[in-house]
């Protein structure tokens, strides 16, 4: 995997950067980490030497055990300049969190320690995630510094708005959760050869929202999360992926198109409209089943009471498979509340024309609609298999590798 060169100076944030060299390192990559002296007083440097398994380095005068060689490889025969060496190996660097002064370090191009030299001397793609109060992050000098980083090829990733460090104080400043900055980080990364290079793959997330008056909505509780990590891990491979999103508050993953709607009939339009260029369609959304038959203009009253005739939504599913020409693969989803949901899940696949249909048990709580972890049957012409509780991180992998060896079978350009 990849060689990420992680900067912390010293916010609050820090302790979130430990997070991420947690999730880099699991994910495969070799990371080492470089830390201004304030960051020391927010979090040690022993706590990342644990995780990543390599010396933290903080001066530039300060001797790299390593000699600039990342986790998993051999150190060079020769002791090399530190800064130059690991800034020359890496494969993208990051800051994070990156503070006013950090900032306006870097946009000035001082070099007066570990992080700014090696910044200053890297050639990778570089990335920064300012972290600080509200106001700091608002002044002019420090979105002017910013404009500068941008404008030398430095990707800037947005920081959220909530709650800060000082007590009581909401904005925007907050460092982004390790999973997001870890997407950014893997985006920014050289390509090189991928195994879904050249794929384009379409999937669709959350649930959509039939109006009945212009404050009222029919919907679900469907939250996106499964289409996300699915679109996350289908980027990660190599994949062109564009995701149709029916109201879904998370963000998207770096590197993916996306397009929102909020009906089922948005949905089906959009659906319809990028489909013919779609190699893997992922239907992971859940579309409302019945929509109101007439929908009022004007708020109804509470005091005349509410009376719905219901339609039937749009068959998206069914109408995309009828569409379906040489080379596509369809995966279509089923979210079941007890009962034989696999006896219907198969009826599913076979009446709408699926590849395969993805069954998950909404019953069970620990792998509902909003759980970070989930459970699920893969269920094709050749049987069914279990995929036993895990993050849905790593139930999209499963996915995708059974959407894969469909696609090899059948002949399709990526297995």
């Amino acid at each position: 995997m990849a060689r990420i060169l992680l900067g912390v100076s010293g916010g609050i944030a820090a302790y979130k950067a430990l997070e991420f060299a947690r999730l880099a390192t699991l994910g495969g990559h070799g990371v080492r980490v470089l830390m201004s002296e304030t960051a020391s007083r927010f979090v040690g440097a022993a706590s990342f030497e644990g995780i990543v398994g390599a010396p933290v380095l903080v001066s530039e005068f300060e001797r790299d055990p390593m000699r600039g060689a990342f986790p998993g490889e051999e150190p060079p025969g020769h002791d090399p300049i530190g800064h130059l060496e690991l800034a020359a190996n890496c494969d993208a660097m990051l800051v994070a969190p990156a503070t006013a002064n950090t900032v306006a370090k870097l946009a000035a191009g001082a070099a007066d320690s570990m992080l700014t030299t090696s910044f200053l001397a890297c050639t990778a793609p570089r990335l920064l995630a300012p972290a600080m109060n509200d106001r700091m992050y608002a002044d002019a000098a420090t979105q002017a510094n910013l404009a500068t980083l941008r404008e030398r090829g430095v990707e800037v990733i947005e920081p959220d708005e909530g709650r800060l460090a000082s007590r009581g104080e909401y904005g925007r400043g907050r460092l982004p959760d390790p999973e997001r900055l870890l997407a950014r980080a893997e985006a920014a990364l050289p390509a090189g050869e991928r195994p879904w290079d050249g794929l384009r793959v379409l999937v669709t997330a959350g649930g959509t929202r039939e109006p009945i008056d212009p404050v009222r909505f029919i919907g679900n509780r469907s939250s996106g999360r499964m289409g996300i990590a699915l679109a996350a891990a289908a980027a990660r491979r190599g994949a062109e992926v564009t995701l149709i999103a029916a109201n879904v508050a998370l963000p998207e993953p770096a590197g993916v198109r996306r397009i929102d709607v909020e009906s089922a009939a948005q949905l089906a339009a959009a659906a319809e409209a990028e489909f013919p260029r779609t190699h893997l369609l992922l239907m992971a959304a859940a579309p409302a089943d019945f929509r109101a038959a007439t929908t009022a203009t004007e708020k109804m009253a509470r005091a005349d009471g509410l009376e719905l005739r219901l339609e039937p939504t749009e068959d998206i599913l069914a109408a995309l498979t009828a569409t379906r020409a040489e080379g596509q693969t369809i995966v279509g989803f089923a979210a079941e509340h007890g009962g034989d949901g696999v006896d219907r899940a198969r009826e599913k696949r076979q009446r709408k024309g699926a590849d395969m249909i993805v069954l998950n048990d909404v019953s069970d709580p620990a792998i509902g609609f909003e759980s970070s972890e989930n459970a699920v049957t893969l269920i094709d012409a050749e049987g069914e298999v279990e995929v036993p509780i895990a993050s849905k991180d790593a139930i999209a992998e499963a996915i995708l590798d059974r959407s894969g060896q469909l696609r090899a079978k059948a002949g399709g350009p990526a297995g």
